[in-house]
């Protein structure tokens, strides 16, 4: 199986998965800026949750399904082409998906870490000394690439991981049939 093929195709798939959990950070940053009372909070908690959950088991099954229709779609596909495939859909998928991120608090919410470290500091302005707590205000310019690679990395290895289970079984593996 040429990789050129395998690319191409885990491109299309890796597409799908990282818009659908862009999808779900924009819908989740958005009920998280509802405002209410302490049901609308119990409300979005809960919906969030339930959302993530959704979205997960989303993820698993589609990816199981993207690798079952690569491994029909093309001839002579062996176990170790589709591990591959996956992997390839699993780095696209996490370099849209970090990249979606990055964008999202360095262009259209650049205040963010910048907001959670100033609630940082007044939670923690009685324990930690001044010093300290300005260390926090070094570590905001720095959070946008480190959440970027955290996601890239968390991404590619949870894909991964399916990869290597799924693709143990896909194609399916015929224990009687003679060796080449």
């Amino acid at each position: 199986m040429e990789r050129k093929v395998i690319w191409n195709d885990a491109l299309r798939t890796g597409l799908v998965l990282g818009g659908i959990s862009i999808v779900y950070t924009v819908i989740n940053i958005l009920l998280g800026k509802l405002q209410g009372g302490a049901a609308v909070g119990v409300l979005v908690n809960v919906s969030g949750i339930l959302l993530w959950i959704f979205k997960f088991i989303l993820c698993i099954r589609l990816f199981k399904v993207f690798m079952q229709k690569f491994a029909c779609a093309h001839e002579g596909v062996t176990n170790g082409d589709t591990f591959r495939y996956g992997m390839a859909m699993a780095v696209l998928s996490a370099v849209l998906y970090s990249a979606f991120y990055l964008a999202w608090v360095t262009l259209i919410q650049p205040d963010m870490f910048k907001d959670s470290i100033d609630l940082a500091r007044e939670a923690y302005s009685g324990i930690f000394t001044s010093d300290q707590l300005e260390s926090f205000d070094e570590l905001a310019p720095k959070l946008p690439g480190m959440t970027f690679f955290a996601n890239l990395i968390y991404c590619t290895l949870f894909g991964t991981v399916l990869s290597a289970i799924f693709s143990r079984n896909i194609p399916p593996r015929n224990p009687f049939s003679q060796p080449e």
